[in-house]
């Protein structure tokens, strides 16, 4: 097997564009002035566009977080974290700046310090054994819950991992 349909069984990005219904992120890095990156997600698709840019996308169901960061001469002017879900065909969405169409919002924070809390809470998944994007949504929406209130999240266990997956087997 060779060409486009090699690359699409190692799950390699899409030479020629992303598949359809693929929710793209546009993603810039300018050290120490505007940084925009991934936390967790599985991309389907990449397009690196220069030095600084590039766009990444998901496959619609996938999750992912999204970080946004910006300073000026003065200090930091924006300090942003929303986990998404990515939108399939036909689904209704929420917008969000820098997302294509937009997504399925499951956590949105601003500030430093809720954002810095957030990113703890998906380091502490990860020695769960578990990637944060295969987590239930209903995890990062208890997150972005508590931390709103200025509450302290309750951590995933491997039970609700566990719940969440025989919940996703008998889902429509």
């Amino acid at each position: 097997m060779t060409g486009n349909a090699a690359r699409r069984m190692r799950g390699r990005p899409w030479p020629d564009g992303p598949a359809p219904f693929t929710t793209l992120v546009e993603l810039t890095w300018h050290q120490k002035k505007i940084e925009h990156w991934i936390r967790f997600g599985h991309k389907s698709y990449e397009k690196i566009l220069d030095r600084r840019r590039s766009i990444v996308g998901f496959a619609p169901d996938s999750m992912f977080a999204f970080v946004r960061w910006a300073a000026n001469d003065f200090g930091t002017i924006v300090s942003r974290i929303d986990i998404v879900r990515a939108v399939g065909r036909g689904e209704p969405f929420q917008t969000l700046p820098f997302v294509r169409p937009g997504g399925e919002i499951m956590l949105r924070l601003d500030g430093w310090s809720k954002v810095e809390r957030a990113l703890q809470a998906i380091d502490a998944v990860e020695p769960l054994g578990l990637d944060p994007a295969d987590v239930a949504p209903e995890h990062w929406r208890h997150v972005h819950n508590r931390l709103i209130a200025g509450h302290e999240p309750r951590a995933y266990t491997p039970e609700q991992h566990a719940a969440w997956l025989q919940r996703r087997k008998i889902a429509p």
